[in-house]
This record gives structure tokens, sequence and C-alpha cells, in this order.
């Protein structure tokens, strides 16, 4: 392979991502599990690809375009129709990211701060991920809504215990990142408005262009703050869509659109390249056991949690309950990234580094299997995304439903 021109190395490997993944999905293999596995094998296995400076960029791309994303389809109102059962969902989540870092504690000598990381990568589902693949799981417009709220409130939770646990190496440090942060976020709305109003009317059909490079900018910045990309360009997905009405081009259906699909083709560089920062050392026997083991206690847990309080609040039964437990489930992109972080920043084992991507791995799969997916699910449905058709209607508020997608109405 090292003897390949650089440019045919290229074409196989937009081949191996793009198109293998595909053909595996009979399979029921999610793409980014086989785009992960690539880059495995060409990193650990061959040893290409490991620095090239190209596939880096492309993958920084995909995760800021992907958390982008997961921030353009955060809901303000609908978040708030639903608070009652938002609230009690993250103080579960919250209770259960405390018992969870108090065990790693215990049973790893690691401290706290990596034990809290190590429990926010156990806990945390995957919400760009879980988004994008939710037009294709079969769920109903209600199931859906409460998916996506799910999601979004957990990993709003997440990112700010990210916040708060990267930066409190000092008070002083906590101090200056949070008043950083905020700066940022009063200055986003403005430079949202600027681009909007002053530059995108003499040059027609830019704000796609426009939101892409702000996202990826903040993304860069909030790096440099040490808490990584996809606060970045989550922050700018939260503050366009909070902007729709002022600015409705900004971040218009079309926009959503065609970020979707932008991330739908960058993304599997950044699980590329994830995979490619896996050594031998930690692909290991007891790695995989770690990853078992972690699978086997967490993932029953969290269903049971989300099931139990539907049952409770809302006096569903448990099988459709777990329609909407089951897919909150996969952690795949949250686990890889706060996996690097715990190896880069605080040199954790290559058994628990390696027993967390296991982890992902597994969390990301069960969907698949448990709720017997058509072909292609957890994918986005490109073809449909560029016609426009976009992502299945979901109700803005639990109770409304619109008429070509009948549910249930519960009584939050």
């Amino acid at each position: 392979m090292a003897e390949i021109p650089r440019e045919l190395q290229y074409v196989l490997l937009l081949f191996g991502l793009l198109v293998l993944p595909k053909m595996l999905q009979r399979f029921r293999v999610p793409s980014a599990i086989t785009q992960l596995l690539l880059g495995i094998a060409f990193g650990a296995g061959l040893g290409i690809f490991q620095h090239d400076e190209t596939v880096h960029l492309l993958s920084t791309f995909g995760i800021a375009a992907l958390f982008l994303f997961a921030g353009l389809d955060v809901d303000l109102d609908g978040l708030r129709s639903g608070a009652r059962i938002l609230v009690e969902h993250l103080v579960i989540v919250a209770l259960t990211l405390a018992v969870a870092a108090v065990l790693v504690t215990q049973a790893a000598p690691i401290g706290w701060r990596a034990s809290v990381l190590v429990a926010l990568a156990i806990v945390t589902p995957s919400t760009g991920f879980i988004l994008e693949s939710l037009s294709s799981l079969g769920v109903s417009a209600e199931e859906s809504y409460w998916i996506r709220t799910k999601a979004i409130a957990s990993e709003l939770l997440a990112l700010g215990v990210l916040f708060v646990t990267l930066q409190s190496t000092s008070a002083a440090r906590l101090g200056l990142s949070a008043v950083a942060m905020l700066a940022m976020a009063a200055f986003l709305p403005v430079l949202l408005r600027f681009l909007a109003d002053g530059v995108s009317r003499h040059a027609p059909n830019s704000e796609f262009a426009f939101l892409l490079i702000v996202a990826v900018i903040f993304a860069y910045a909030t790096r440099q703050l040490g808490v990584y990309y996809l606060v970045g360009a989550f922050l700018v997905g939260i503050t366009a869509r909070r902007l729709r009405e002022q600015l409705p081009r900004l971040a218009s259906d079309k926009n959503l659109h065609a970020v979707e699909v932008f991330a739908s083709f960058f993304v599997p560089f950044y699980f590329f390249s994830a995979g490619l920062e896996i050594n031998r050392a930690a692909l290991s026997g007891s790695a995989l056991l770690l990853g078992l083991g972690l699978a086997a206690i967490s993932i029953p847990l969290r269903v049971v949690l989300v099931i139990a309080q539907r049952r409770l609040r809302l006096s569903e039964p448990w099988r459709q309950g777990s329609r909407v437990a089951v897919p909150l489930i996969p952690t795949l992109v949250f686990t890889l990234v706060l996996a690097g972080i715990l190896r880069d920043r605080f040199a954790i084992s290559d058994t628990l580094f390696g027993g967390l991507v296991a982890y992902a791995a597994l969390t990301t799969i069960f969907p698949a299997m448990v709720l017997r997916a058509p072909r292609g699910a957890f994918e986005i449905d490109q073809e449909v995304v560029l016609a426009g058709a976009g992502p299945a209607v979901v109700p803005s508020a639990p109770g409304i439903r619109p008429a070509s997608a009948p549910a249930r109405e519960p009584s939050p």
C-alpha cells in the first residue's frame, strides 16, 4: 500500500469510507463502525495515514459539522414544552453520572477529574449521531420528539460538566475560561447578524458557507480553551437556531439540510481518524473484556431508567418506552472524543482507552440489532435530504401532532 501513489491512496480511501460501509449495511453494521475499523486497520495494521494532515483537517470539518448540525436542531421552545419530564430525566442522568464517577474513582486510580470524564463517556448519548439517524429508525412523531429532546438535554448537561471538569485545575483558570465562553456567546449573535445582513445581501446564497466557517472558527477557539472542537460548533448551531426568526435564511431548513449532507460526507473522516489513533496495545483482550463489561452493566441500566421514568410519568407500556430508550443508547462520538482527551491529557492506560472504544462500538451497534431497523438505518438518506424532504416531521411539543403522523397524546 505504501508503494501506491499518494493520490491513488486518497481515491481508495474515499471508496473505503463512503462505499464499503454502505455495502455492509445489509448486515446491520452502522457505517461509523466500519469507518472506525478501517482506521484501526490502516493505522495499527498498516501504519498508513496516521500523521496525515489532510485526513486530520477533513476529520475536523466532520466533527465541527456534526455538532453544528446538532446545535441547529436544538428547539428551545420544544425543550420548554416538556420541561418537567426533561428536568426529571436530567436529574436521573446527573445521579447516574455521579454514581458512575464514584465507582470509577474506586476502581481505577486516575483522579476525580478523569473519573468524571470516564463517567461522561459511559452515560452521555451521542446527540449528533442520534439526530442523523433518527429519520431512518421508523419511530413515530411523538417518539421522535422525546428522543430528540432527551438526547439534546443530556448533551447540554454533559457539555457543561465537561467544561467545568476540564477547566477546574484552578479557580482562576475556570473563571477566565467562563468569561471567555460568555464573551464568545455574546459576540456570536453580533457576528451572525453582520454576516447575514451586511454580507450575504451582496453574496446571495452564501449563508451556508458563512455558518460553516463561523462554526469551524469557534470550534478551533474552544479547542484552544481546552474544551475541544465540539463545544464551539455546538454553540454556533444553538445561536443560529435561536436567531431563526430574526435571520430566517441563516438557520433555514435548506441550510439545516445542507449542513446535514456536509456532515454526512466529512464525518466518516472523523471516525477513520479516531481509528488511526488507536494503537495495538489498546486492542488487547483485556480492553475488549472491559468494554463488554461496561456495556453489560450500562446499557440495561440506561434503558431501564428511561423506560421506568416514562412508565411512571406517562403510564407508557414498557415495550413502547423501549422505543425511546434504545435509540438513546449510542455514545459513539462523545465516547471517542472523551477517550482521546483522557489518553492525551490524563495518560490513562491502554486497557481503559481500548475498553472505552469497544464500549462505544457496542452501544452504537445495539439499537440496530434490538430495533431490527431496516437496511440503511443509522445513516442519512442523502437522496431525501438533497431533494429537500429532510427528516421526518416531529411535533414541537408533546401532545401536538401533525395530521400525517398520528401519535398518542401524553400528558406531561
